[in-house]
């Protein structure tokens, strides 16, 4: 008489960046899955770019992905910092990441990084279902089933919220939580091809402006990638960033950009794509990331605001090692605690890092800026190796987790 034996299956709600990566492992846990997103497929090609750093790319290497070749990346060599008058303040030199920390970081635009990551997983096997937007969890004793706005549910063993910083999934097992924060910044960028005359730019230079924070570099290919953080007291309304034309975003910056050295005013008005902007947040410490059946990673656990770059990598950083403790730990809520417990110390160290840092780029006062110019390169001299347990952290995929 043969046996058959029914893998467990997860519900991932959430197909951006830690779904398919979270999918991907948890099929190498021996887990059936199936990935349900809100929005239709159309619509994945948003956002801007973002760096990728060594602990990220080095959790995709697990998987087998080249990151850097399959998404059109290209490695960062660190970060330059500039005051207002073009004057230099300081460097991070990230060439030696790869002898470091086994990979380096690679800038990448975040619609490439989404394609990557969703024909792996399709190669995977990975079923997605698309115009899924979750509107109810009902946890019984044995399962969990999930309700779509379409009338539609599913059900698993468990489900993993992946969804992001205004998750659905948080809302609804966990909605006395702390709400996502805003931070005062708006953040904004786009891309320039033609691009104006700027030299290929290997590190991306910082520029702490009068009005705004400014970063950007030239791909070899001479393409530029920028960035501009504004500051914005009032909380933007649901819509109002998107109803600003990217011509009157670009008066608007040229406003604020006015005093600046060359060439960042070429680069905004160069542009003529659209310019995105989105309203920056985080969370504060949230009282558990699971319930039940039920667990939350990435931004949906501990959204970080992108001042260290780190928001991508942990969140892929999650997906491994969520995977890691639903293969080592049979009991799904005993894997949730174990997995909280590994990660939580570090992410919110993270958050914390990342909310003093975009502080620190508001700065406006004059006798703040003048501190910060002629103290900040000395920082960054002796805190290089500070920052060693961000970028050195390996998962230990094969490594077992007792609960």
């Amino acid at each position: 008489m043969t046996m058959v034996t029914t893998r467990p299956r997860t519900l991932i709600i959430g197909a951006g960046i830690s779904g398919p990566v979270t999918a991907m492992f948890l099929q190498r846990a021996g887990w059936e899955v199936a990935v349900y997103e809100a929005r239709d497929r159309v619509e994945m090609d948003e956002g801007a770019f973002l760096n990728l750093a060594p602990n990220g790319v080095n959790v995709l290497k697990l998987l087998g992905i080249d990151i850097e070749r399959e998404a059109d990346g290209f490695p960062a060599s660190g970060l330059t910092f500039f005051n207002t008058s073009g004057k230099e303040l300081g460097a991070i030199d990230s060439r030696d990441d790869e002898a470091r920390f086994g990979a380096r970081s690679v800038v990448l635009k975040r619609a490439n990084l989404h394609r990557a990551l969703h024909a792996a997983a399709a190669v995977a096997g990975v079923p997605f279902h698309f115009g899924k937007r979750l509107t109810g969890i009902e946890q019984r004793p044995d399962r969990v089933v999930a309700t779509f706005a379409d009338g539609t549910t599913a059900a698993g063993d468990v489900l993993i919220g992946c969804d992001g910083i205004h998750s659905r999934t948080r809302h609804l097992i966990l909605p006395r939580a702390p709400k996502p924060v805003y931070t005062g910044i708006v953040d904004c960028g786009a891309f320039v091809t033609p691009a104006p005359p700027v030299p290929p730019t290997p590190a991306m230079r910082m520029v702490f402006g009068d009005n705004a924070f400014v970063g950007y570099l030239a791909r070899p290919d001479g393409e530029v990638y920028w960035f501009c953080n504004v500051a914005w007291a009032k909380e933007p309304a649901r819509g109002e960033l998107d109803a600003i034309s990217s011509a009157d975003w670009k008066h608007r910056l040229s406003g604020l950009l006015a005093g600046e050295a060359d060439p960042i005013l070429r680069i905004v008005a160069t542009t003529t794509g659209e310019i995105g902007k989105w309203p920056i947040y985080d969370i504060p410490s949230l009282p558990t990331w699971h319930q039940g059946r039920v667990c939350l990673i990435g931004d949906a656990a501990h959204a970080t605001s992108p001042h260290v770059g780190q928001g991508a990598s942990t969140a892929l950083e999650d997906a491994a090692e969520l995977a890691r403790c639903l293969r080592d730990i049979s009991t799904p809520t005993q894997a949730f605690v174990a997995f909280e417990r590994i990660r939580k110390d570090r992410v919110e160290k993270l958050v914390a890092r990342a909310r003093r840092t975009g502080s620190q780029k508001a700065v406006t006062n004059p006798v703040q800026a003048w501190f910060r110019d002629r103290l900040l390169g000395l920082f960054l001299r002796f805190g290089k190796r500070s920052n060693d347990w961000i970028y050195a952290y390996r998962v230990p995929w094969n490594e077992p987790v007792t609960g």
